[in-house]
């Protein structure tokens, strides 16, 4: 028998891991119950079943991950990055007690929504980058992809259980207890930032200060082929496909006629899917392009007959589909961009990716959030259907220019075939016309 502590759970091996995880799944399913409050507050006390203005808080919380998109990854590769989530944690449990305090006494307006839902994304923006590349000096290189999907299995096992109680606190207590109960949630990840073993932490390649080094994640990511076609992808799918707020509030909400309860429990439902996409990812060593064309187009395919069921239950088991595919796309994409990026750059690479996993934000969900209002739900459902689909093409196309992808019959099979190309630094199969990192670093 396999012992999971030697496979899918290894890194929970580590003390310090074990710490990170047990604050971050309390700290998580509190911002799970946040969500969907702030969600619900917005689509049924502050608008009429506005669509749109849940999209503009949704632009307004992610659209600082573009913005300060070169200053996030340079403080990520620069600073002690366990330092810096000490204060951006205490920052976000601050803002969520604000939030609550203005709801709970009734005070709360939408414009003050959207000021939190932007001061939340600035704070935001400088936490998830650091927050994602801390899991390496954790663990260590070897069992990086393996902590990378653990994150996300806790992420999304949060997920299940925040969305549910939220559902309950709302029609029990209100909006503006949830928000005070997440703001307590923060204190378990700073007590676990406090118990660290500082003396077992993986020391990390340090960054130098150069002039330029601002601009060199980018200069890195455009000489790799390999990271422009997966973050195109992720583009595709992050900015018209993840909308998940608008597309299930709006389908509980005007479709299946659903209170607060069953729209908690819809996003619950979805994210049984994400745990097992998470825990799938956590079985694999190291992620390729095949792997994420398969994901985006299985994500295309599943949200693509949800916008047509009728019935509720079932458009809940599809979610679950679509929670496994957009969870093996996002947690594998984060892994391939953090195990195929040399260490002293990681950081700002993974801030480009989160700039483009969440900073897509901003320009989709306010046009989904409109074709929902104007045209209905299941059409805002089309719209990240085609997403996935299209993600998927851009795939096939990466792997048909720089992989030889084909297509043959062998003994009577349809089979595939491609070849095997690293573009990494160190690779010894890089392709010529690909200049090295010395001749294009400023």
């Amino acid at each position: 028998m396999n012992d999971p502590m030697q496979g899918t759970f290894r890194s929970l091996r580590g003390f310090n891991y074990r710490v990170w995880a047990a604050g971050g799944i309390v700290s998580n399913i509190g911002t799970w119950m946040q969500r969907i409050a702030q969600d619900w507050l917005v689509l049924t006390q502050l608008t009429h079943n506005n669509a749109a203005a849940v999209g503009v808080v949704m632009a307004l919380q992610f659209g600082p991950q573009i913005l300060l998109l070169p200053l996030t990854g340079f403080t990520a590769d620069h600073v002690d990055r366990r330092k810096l989530l000490y204060a951006t944690q205490a920052a976000l449990g601050i803002l969520a007690l604000a939030l609550g305090v203005l709801t709970i006494t009734g005070l709360v307006q939408l414009w003050q929504v959207y000021v939190f839902a932007l001061l939340l994304g600035c704070v935001t923006a400088f936490d998830a980058p650091a927050r994602q590349t801390f899991v390496s000096d954790l663990v260590g290189e070897a069992d990086l992809s393996n902590a990378v999907a653990l994150n996300s299995t806790s992420f999304n096992a949060a997920r299940m259980i925040g969305p549910a109680i939220a559902g309950l606190l709302i029609a029990a207590v209100g909006c503006g207890w949830v928000f005070a109960i997440n703001a307590v949630s923060f204190a378990a990840v700073l007590c676990s930032l406090s118990f660290l073993r500082v003396h077992e932490l993986h020391p990390r390649h340090k960054a130098l200060r150069t002039r330029g080094s601002l601009v060199e994640g980018f200069l890195y990511v455009w000489r790799r082929p390999d990271m422009k076609a997966v973050l195109l992808m992720l583009f595709l799918i992050g900015t018209f496909g993840l909308n998940f707020p608008i597309f299930i509030s709006t389908m509980a909400v005007t479709v299946f006629h659903a209170g607060a309860g069953r729209y908690g429990l819809l996003t619950s439902t979805m994210a049984i899917g994400s745990v097992i996409g998470a825990l799938l990812a956590a079985r694999r060593a190291k992620p390729r392009v095949p792997l994420l064309l398969a994901a985006a187009a299985l994500f295309g395919l599943a949200v693509a007959v949800a916008a047509i069921l009728p019935n509720y239950w079932v458009f809940g088991l599809v979610l679950i589909v679509i929670g496994v595919s957009a969870q093996t796309f996002t947690t594998s994409t984060n892994s391939f961009m953090q195990l195929t990026t040399e260490p002293a750059m990681r950081g700002r690479v993974v801030a480009i990716f989160l700039a483009i996993a969440m900073g897509g934000t901003p320009i989709g969900a306010p046009i989904v959030g409109w074709v929902a209002d104007t045209f209905g739900p299941r059409w805002a459902l089309g719209v990240g259907a085609a997403a996935g689909l299209l993600a998927a093409v851009v795939g096939v196309r990466y792997l048909v220019k720089y992989h030889r992808l084909r297509v043959f019959i062998d003994a009577g099979r349809l089979r595939l075939g491609m070849d095997d190309v690293d573009f990494t630094d160190d690779s010894k199969s890089k392709k010529p016309e690909l200049p090295p990192l010395e001749q294009t670093s400023p």
